[in-house]
């Protein structure tokens, strides 16, 4: 009884951490609240194989439960050996027939789904994204509007758009759960699937493989706004000119001195210039996040400036710059945090964050 009781403990136990577990993350990284065409797709692979799963469970164990009590060791009959079944061709053939069946009920949706959302069909007449993954950012190139931007992708909701996606580096994987399924990034080859949005609001995403020790701080947003707001959008995007940017303070001017003199641009650019050697810092007050992952404060931008290797070990701009001190790190802060140059931003994205 003793060895009984210590089993249905650690039995127990094991499904309550696994249920503590399963609700552990975050709501805006999710597949299972589908708010695109691929995600939905998804979605319904994930309900799939889950219907059948559970209808093979629920037969298993009625059989079980069965032989468990109809072949049960009863007083008088404890030599009974039940008919034996081992080569009975019928049941052989039945349970390796069936489980190819179901199989093959998976398989197809799932190659069908694969091929459609990697149709290049529509790419010519749609709106397409050149996605480069680099440790541990991402930037966006929009094709034939001459934008680049990093960290955030606008798009328009209702439009197929195709993101045409390769590494710098090492491996990625490009996901946004709520939008769509996960697509490795490469550094030798070009992986393209597109995003068509049901919804507007902010959608997370994430670099979906281990990539290097700041990995888990890949973050980026999917920003879908109304076609209105992104045309809007672009254009304030390629009128932006930094040079005729209006400061409103003389420490922003000085920042933005100090921003040259310290040659932050040979790394950074900062409209429509396709060098990417580090984030494009077009729309950076835009942002509400440092570095991805960081809330978008003076004070940590400060931080990141002075030591970036504090906030995302492994990042390539540690050591890349000569050493700021906090004063001069201060008054460059001061001047990208006037870096807006549309009304269209996350803080006003219809639906917030997803």
């Amino acid at each position: 009884m003793k060895g009984w009781m210590g089993k249905i403990k650690v039995l127990f136990l094991m499904g309550l951490v696994s249920l503590v577990l399963s609700a552990c993350g975050k709501e805006n990284l999710t597949a299972l609240d589908p708010k695109g065409y691929g995600a939905e797709k998804s979605f319904d692979l994930i309900i799939l194989p889950t219907v059948i799963m559970s209808f093979v469970l629920l037969i298993v164990m009625v059989l079980l439960t069965v032989a468990l009590i109809k072949f049960r060791k009863k007083k008088g009959r404890e030599d009974f050996i039940p008919k034996q079944v081992e080569g009975n061709h019928t049941l052989e053939t039945v349970w390796t027939v069936i489980p190819i069946l179901l199989l093959i009920i998976i398989a197809v949706p799932t190659v069908m789904y694969e091929f459609n959302l990697a149709d290049e069909a529509d790419a010519a007449d749609s709106l397409n994204v050149e996605v480069t993954g680099n440790q541990y950012w991402w930037h966006f190139n929009y094709e034939g509007l001459d934008i680049q931007t990093s960290q955030d992708v606008y798009i328009p909701v209702g439009e197929k758009v195709y993101f045409n996606m390769l590494s710098s580096d090492v491996i990625h994987s490009f996901w946004v759960p709520t939008l769509a399924g996960k697509l490795d990034v490469n550094p030798e080859n070009v992986n393209t699937f597109y995003i068509e949005a049901y919804e507007e609001g902010v959608y997370w995403g994430k670099c979906a493989e281990f990539c290097g020790p700041s990995h888990s701080l890949m973050d980026f947003k999917v920003v879908v706004v109304s076609q209105e707001e992104f045309d809007q959008w672009v254009a304030d995007m390629q009128n932006f000119d930094p040079e005729t940017v209006e400061l409103d303070s003389e420490v922003a001017v000085e920042g933005r001195e100090l921003f040259d003199q310290y040659n932050c641009m040979a790394c950074h650019a900062i409209g429509s210039s396709p060098v990417a050697v580090g984030p494009n810092l077009t729309n950076f007050a835009d942002r509400t996040k440092l570095a991805g992952v960081e809330e978008m404060t003076k004070d940590k931008l400060v931080e990141w400036i002075v030591n970036p290797e504090l906030i995302k070990p492994g990042n390539k701009m540690t050591g890349a710059y000569p050493k700021i001190n906090e004063e001069d790190a201060a008054k460059i802060a001061e001047y990208l945090m006037q870096l807006s140059p549309s009304e269209i931003t996350i803080e006003n994205a219809d639906g917030g964050l997803k």
